[in-house]
């Protein structure tokens, strides 16, 4: 019946305290904090699946070196300006990564790298719109991420 029966606990009591107690409101309490905590439990993940947990440091060594280089890069372009031929741009990635978990992590990854940040996840198509600071082939971007990123996450959640 309760889930998150502290969470309801606390809901109940936090609403009394910003209506007052009476019987109206401690009933009406328990209904929205009921409801909100069956709503938390539709929010909770899926327990992550690590099929090949080992290569978790191997990912975390290429996140922190690629957000280093992203760091030192973004620096050159507002120090210096954009080069030739380079733009900001919306790039569109065919994504195979299914895996919820897998997915967060790439989220994550893309957006914490300077640079680039994760604007939209199309599960329909399966697709991942990024907008990038500093582009000069797309295809280099995408073949990048799949290769980099989404091939090594497929292999840690597949």
């Amino acid at each position: 019946m309760f889930p998150y029966p502290v969470l309801t606990v606390f809901l109940v009591v936090m609403w009394l305290l910003l209506n007052g107690f009476t019987p109206g409101h401690l009933l009406l309490g328990l209904i929205v904090a009921t409801f909100a905590s069956w709503g938390m439990a539709s929010l909770r993940p899926d327990k992550p699946r690590l099929k090949k947990w080992y290569l978790l440091p191997k990912l975390a060594a290429i996140v922190l070196y690629d957000v280093l280089l992203s760091n030192i890069a973004v620096a050159m372009v507002i120090l210096k300006g954009r080069r030739k031929g380079h733009a900001p741009a919306f790039v569109t990635l065919p994504l195979e990564l299914e895996n919820r978990t897998g997915l967060a992590f790439l989220a994550i990854i893309l957006t914490s790298t300077p640079g680039s940040a994760w604007l939209e996840y199309n599960s329909h198509d399966r697709t991942v719109l990024l907008h990038v600071l500093d582009v000069a082939d797309e295809a280099a971007w995408v073949d990048m991420v799949k290769n980099r990123y989404e091939k090594l996450l497929m292999e840690i959640f597949a």
